[in-house]
């Protein structure tokens, strides 16, 4: 049984990859800062690690040896990396250099999938799919921070022969996300209202921006795929390929609220600079490994509002 190595495993996709690499008869090991593992992930061992601290990096690695790592941890919101530049560049590039060097000492053999972020593209034109050759024109400083770590990733696979494979991941949502995020953020507040904890009000950021948007479960079959059969050194967008707007994204939860709601815009959701379309093009992926997007949006809606209506027992908004 071959051991994966998962950074970032407590957070957001992690619990769904682990999930599904077990199924898939892998020994999951999990590596974050938080001082536990997630309850809902069954790892076969945790260990808790600032990646920004080489030599624990190094030491993990090292006792670990993986046969393959999926890179997940880092500063993940664009919206945050305004707010802080310098520590979402700790993040996200220094941390991954920390890994490289660890892997390349301890474990130069093994797949590494460094999973990074559309983000960096910037804007396109509407109604354009954006491929894996387009130059990168990011706007905010996670994108910038995602930039300088695909460079990273990209020189370790040339000069120094590490088995890495680069993803791209356009937004993807679905259960277990933070309310920090757009479909967690409204769900979080519909169901607060609908168990009479909040006013009937949704506050929204900048609505009038498109996006391919794919479910988290769907993501994860994508980054097996890409452990199994992405060639090394190469680039994949892992997207849907069809875009939406988020005031339909809205239209769709609202009409599932069990309560009338209002809409209003709340200027402390909106971002210094924004990318009013961004939709990738999947044919990379779906030529090289099959995969491609299964679960409608209509279902990934349902099944984060019918979270959040289980948790509503917590604070209202969101």
């Amino acid at each position: 049984m071959r051991t994966v190595l998962i950074t970032g495993a407590g957070g957001f996709v992690g619990p769904h990859l682990v999930r599904a690499l077990t199924g898939a008869g892998a020994s999951c090991v999990g590596l974050g800062i938080e001082p536990g593992p997630p309850p809902d992930a069954p790892l076969a061992a945790w260990r808790t690690v600032d990646l920004r601290e080489a030599g624990a990096v190094a030491d993990t690695v090292s006792e670990v040896r993986p046969d393959a790592i999926v890179h997940l941890a880092g500063q993940s919101s664009a919206a945050r990396s305004f707010e802080d530049p310098a520590g979402t560049f700790q993040t996200n590039v220094l941390g991954l250099w920390n890994l490289l060097h660890a892997v390349q000492r301890a474990a130069p053999r093994a797949r590494l999938l460094v999973v990074g972020s559309s983000e960096v593209y910037g804007p396109q034109p509407d109604g354009s799919r954006t491929g894996e050759e387009t130059p990168f024109a990011p706007v905010s400083p996670y994108a910038l921070s995602k930039a300088a770590a695909e460079g990273l990733a990209e020189a370790h696979a040339r000069g120094r022969g590490l088995d890495v494979v680069r993803v791209r991941a356009f937004s993807h949502t679905g259960p277990g996300q933070a309310p920090g995020f757009v479909v967690p953020s409204f769900a979080r507040q519909i169901a607060a209202a609908e168990a009479g904890r909040a006013e009937p009000v949704l506050r929204v950021g900048n609505l009038e921006v498109t996006r391919d948007l794919s479910d988290v479960r769907d993501v994860v079959r994508a980054y097996l795929a890409l452990l199994e059969r992405g060639r090394s050194g190469v680039a994949y967008n892992v997207c849907r390929g069809a875009g939406v707007r988020l005031t339909e994204v809205l239209r769709l939860l609202v009409a599932r609220a069990r309560v009338a709601l209002r809409v209003e815009p709340d200027p402390a959701r909106l971002r210094p600079a924004d990318v009013p379309w961004l939709v990738g093009d999947p044919a990379r992926i779906t030529h090289d490994t099959g995969w491609q997007a299964e679960i409608p949006l209509e279902q990934t809606l349902d099944d984060v509002l019918e979270e959040w209506r289980g948790r509503s027992g917590g604070a209202g908004g969101g």
